[in-house]
């Protein structure tokens, strides 16, 4: 049943504080372990390694899924090894292949030589899967029938193995080798008449995953066919295990989670914002910064290229944080919703004009609305000063048509380039904003100076 997560933590921190151990099992009793995990995962690690003492197995690997990442490796620490065994033992095996995945590699043997020989070969065949491979993410906690059996037969096996499985929403139909032939909801089976063979509940509709998958395309396949868990298939056809919607909705997170952090000009940090060290953080960030920083040196040596256009026709360089500006803005709108778009799968890389035919039409209409604003501003200022001179309207002509230029080039560059590097195999994140800002600032300024040669020329130039 629910609870009250502050009034509940207190109590049980209580309870623990005065090892009245009778008196937490009669407060824990009536919660389901997924209900007081995630509270309970917030106590001290002193505490909870005291209330893993006390506890089932289950609830202690309930609270363990929750437990921050940099308290875990402290936490084992604070418990015996029998104690550490039951819990590894007890984690699902796609949770313990995560935990494993973040150690160092002689802590994550130390944790393996604990499991049984049985549990140890499963942990160590998942952990050979590359990493962010489906393999990794995979559970062997899955229920699986034969064709020739009836639904009656098929109920009273997932009566007597269901119990401790992963999930029972997706029932799996193997032959006798363990070759997959489909996946059948288990409302089928409770719908169906007990003596209905199981062959009678198959349509051939499944979808598959293979170990060597990588988590993304995972996630495009769940999205896609919308099931609560979907098979691995192995060598043979074989069902070698499945990956779950829970699983997908942790990897859904992460890969939003890295996006935005690449979007934002940063490495990804791999670890929470508020644990990870100051230094590793500074390093994560510093890359980028100095890239753009470089980069944007490119502004400066582009401004002296005309230096004697900004000498002669000193108003022209009122504008260029305001051109600059507008053409990164609009690089990064269009690199931001282009990445996005990739990642939903609403395009794929062969629509590569119909992007470019869009962000043409968006970047001449969205300059034509920043460059009509840019035109008036100056017309309607030089009504009330003298601060444009006399050819103020030649002024105004340059900044509103370099605004139409300069926006429709940074749409077409935020875009494009996503889209490029997609192509060459890299993360089209990588195609930051900050990164687009600062090559659109470069070509900006070259934009912007040559329209007003061409504009200016004869009378401020």
């Amino acid at each position: 049943m629910p609870v009250q997560a502050s009034n509940f933590k207190a109590e049980v921190s209580t309870l623990l504080a005065n090892k009245d151990f009778a008196g937490l099992k009669a407060k824990l009793a009536p919660s389901l372990p997924s209900d007081v995990a995630p509270h309970l995962a917030e106590l001290p690690v002193e505490q909870l390694a005291t209330l893993f003492r006390g506890c089932s197995q289950e609830l202690s690997a309930a609270i363990f899924a929750y437990v921050a990442p940099g308290a875990r490796t402290h936490l084992l620490k604070a418990l015996t090894q029998p104690q550490v065994a039951a819990l590894l033992s007890e984690l699902p095996s796609d949770d313990r292949t995560a935990f494993l995945n973040e150690l160092p590699l002689d802590v994550a043997m130390q944790l393996l030589s604990l499991l049984s020989p049985e549990e140890r070969k499963v942990a160590q065949e998942l952990l050979a899967y590359p990493e962010h491979s489906v393999g990794r993410m995979m559970t062997l906690d899955f229920v699986a029938v034969r064709p020739e059996w009836t639904v009656r037969e098929a109920l009273a096996y997932i009566r007597a193995h269901g119990f401790d499985r992963e999930t029972l929403n997706m029932v799996y139909v193997t032959d006798e080798a363990g070759v997959l032939l489909d996946d059948v909801r288990v409302r089928r089976f409770l719908l169906a008449d007990p003596e209905t063979k199981v062959s009678a509940l198959m349509d051939g509709n499944y979808a598959r995953l293979a170990p060597a998958d990588d988590r993304e395309k995972a996630l495009q396949i769940f999205r896609q066919h919308d099931r609560v868990a979907l098979p691995v298939i192995g060598p043979g056809h074989k069902l070698i295990g499945i990956v779950t919607a829970d699983d997908m909705l942790d990897v859904a997170a992460e890969e939003a989670t890295e996006d935005i952090q690449k979007l934002g000009g940063s490495e990804t940090l791999d670890e929470p914002y508020t644990t990870i060290a100051l230094t590793k953080m500074v390093k994560k960030r510093a890359g980028w910064l100095v890239v753009l920083f470089l980069g944007e040196m490119l502004t400066a040596t582009a401004m002296s290229y005309f230096e004697d256009e900004i000498a002669k026709a000193v108003v022209l360089a009122l504008f260029v944080p305001l051109i600059i500006s507008s053409g990164g803005n609009a690089g990064s709108q269009a690199a931001t919703l282009v990445i996005r778009a990739l990642a939903l799968g609403e395009f794929r890389l062969r629509d590569w004009w119909r992007v470019m035919r869009r962000e043409l039409a968006a970047g001449l209409m969205l300059g034509a609305i920043l460059g009509s604003i840019g035109f008036l501003r100056i017309v309607i200022w030089a009504q009330f000063s003298d601060i444009y001179g006399a050819h103020y309207l030649l002024v105004a002509a340059t900044v509103g048509a370099s605004l139409v230029g300069i926006v429709l080039w940074g749409s077409l560059m935020g875009s494009m380039l996503p889209l490029a590097l997609k192509k060459l195999g890299f993360d089209p994140a990588t195609s930051s904003a900050p990164f687009v800002a600062t090559l659109v600032d470069v070509t900006g300024l070259v934009i912007y100076f040559s329209l007003a040669f061409v504009i200016l020329r004869g009378t401020l130039l």
